[in-house]
């Protein structure tokens, strides 16, 4: 059966062309989405969605629709207004989905409303009303970990936001301000951290910039502990302390891969962190063994020769599927998708990384028991930067119930930030980073 394409003309008085799969049959009108479906409606063999969420951001808004089954879908972007409309196919309206509408935040910086029209029979469409255009990407994901089969998409800006530039618009402290007075420092530290030089008179002095990656997010909790603390939140929680340090110290500023509860793929941290010039990156996690015992702080470097221990490979391989459960769109061409499969290994960066990695785990070992004396090393692909040094911390283990408690008190959380603020510090002060171009002054 061949193809069967109707076109109508929109509110603009332009036609739009709907090209129907050759699994429906020919001459079905397409119905105004504002018929409401009932969820009363049961069809015959009918994929009954299990699960409806969304994971709004600035960065993209990203919405979950999760069956038993795999879900034939389609989707249609139109205009005057905007909207963006997703067909499902063979698909009943079950509480779940029905309550998407209610799920939507006033503050979603894309979508304005949510609504159910019924195209065909065994059709269920959900049009999403737009406060302004965006670049939509539908995929569907097979089964992992707890999920099933997952149809997401995803709503991004037409303009894809730049790290470097929101870096360069966050609010300056005004000159005077008690930040800028010398800091009291730890003993044998000293009050301020040099400046790199500038490459040529007049070029301005750059500001050391940290990336400081949280691990996980969105659909990827991470690790969860027994009293249900989610490593994603704990990691976040600790990162945005551990920015306000770093902001805070004269010369110095931080960037986070993820601000919010949103999932960036293990390659888009790695580019963010490389478009910034970031001049360390810092990954920030919350260990989890199969055994509660186990406790301690860890830091991690990448690897080039294999991994250190058969615990660290086993984490690195953990972490590394992140990208699985977080969902990233794999059928792109998504250039920084294509960069992940290059191997950057580069013996510079590692030594640096393994320098900076003792500085922060002698931090991080003031406040919490180490696991580790000393920094291991495994296949981590969110440390592959080839040109900066890159850590990952493990904070401590959620699966132990008594570093759980610190994990979710935020008095221990500000100890975790203070004291990988102090190892940075002290990486900076005996290794100063090399003077770039003046692209990231503040």
């Amino acid at each position: 059966m061949p193809d069967c394409r109707h076109s109508y003309r929109n509110r603009s008085g332009s036609v739009v062309r709907v090209s129907l799969s050759r699994r429906r049959a020919c001459g079905w009108l397409l119905l105004p989405a504002t018929q409401l479906l009932v969820p009363s409606l049961a069809w015959a063999n009918a994929a009954r969605v299990a699960s409806a969420r969304m994971w709004p951001a600035q960065e993209y808004t990203r919405v979950i629709i999760e069956a038993a089954m795999p879900v034939a879908h389609e989707l249609l972007t139109l205009k005057d207004p905007h909207r963006i409309v997703l067909d499902l196919e063979g698909v009943e309206l079950t509480p779940p989905l029905a309550e998407l509408p209610l799920r939507l935040q006033p503050t979603d910086p894309y979508i304005a409303g949510i609504r159910f029209g019924k195209v065909v029979p065994g059709v269920l469409r959900i049009v999403f009303d737009l406060k302004i255009e965006t670049r939509p990407q539908l995929f569907a994901l097979k089964p992992v970990a707890d999920y099933g089969h997952r149809v997401v998409l995803d709503l991004y800006p037409t303009t894809p936001l730049d790290p470097l530039m929101a870096l360069l618009e966050e609010p300056r402290r005004p000159a005077g301000s008690p930040t800028d007075a010398p800091t009291v420092a730890p003993a044998g530290m000293p009050d301020r951290l040099p400046e790199p030089k500038p490459e040529t008179k007049g070029t301005p002095k750059r500001k050391v910039t940290v990336a400081l990656d949280p691990g996980h997010g969105g659909e990827d909790p991470g690790a969860i502990g027994r009293r249900g603390t989610y490593e994603k939140h704990v990691a976040l929680a600790i990162a945005k302390k551990l920015k306000t340090k770093i902001d805070a110290e004269p010369g110095m500023r931080a960037m986070l891969t993820r601000n919010d509860d949103y999932y960036v793929p293990l390659a888009a941290r790695v580019e963010k962190a490389r478009r910034v010039q970031a001049d360390l990156f810092v990954s920030i996690h919350a260990d989890a063994f199969r055994e509660p015992t186990a406790r301690g702080s860890s830091v991690f470097a990448l690897s080039e020769h294999g991994a250190t221990s058969a615990a660290a490979k086993w984490l690195a391989q953990k972490e590394n599927a992140a990208d699985l459960i977080g969902g990233v769109n794999l059928g792109s061409n998504d250039p920084v998708l294509a960069r992940a499969v290059i191997d950057m290994l580069q013996a510079s960066q590692i030594n640096d990384s393994l320098r900076a990695g003792r500085h922060v785990l002698e931090g991080i070992g003031s406040v919490n028991a180490l696991h580790k004396a000393a920094v291991e090393q495994a296949g981590f692909a969110v440390l592959k930067a080839p040109d900066i040094p890159s850590i990952l911390v493990e904070t401590a283990f959620i699966s132990n119930p008594d570093e759980e408690l610190k994990l979710r008190s935020d008095r221990h959380q500000a100890r975790f930030a203070d004291s990988m603020h102090e190892g940075i510090r002290r990486y900076f002060a005996a290794n100063p980073p090399l003077a770039r171009s003046g692209t990231t002054t503040g």
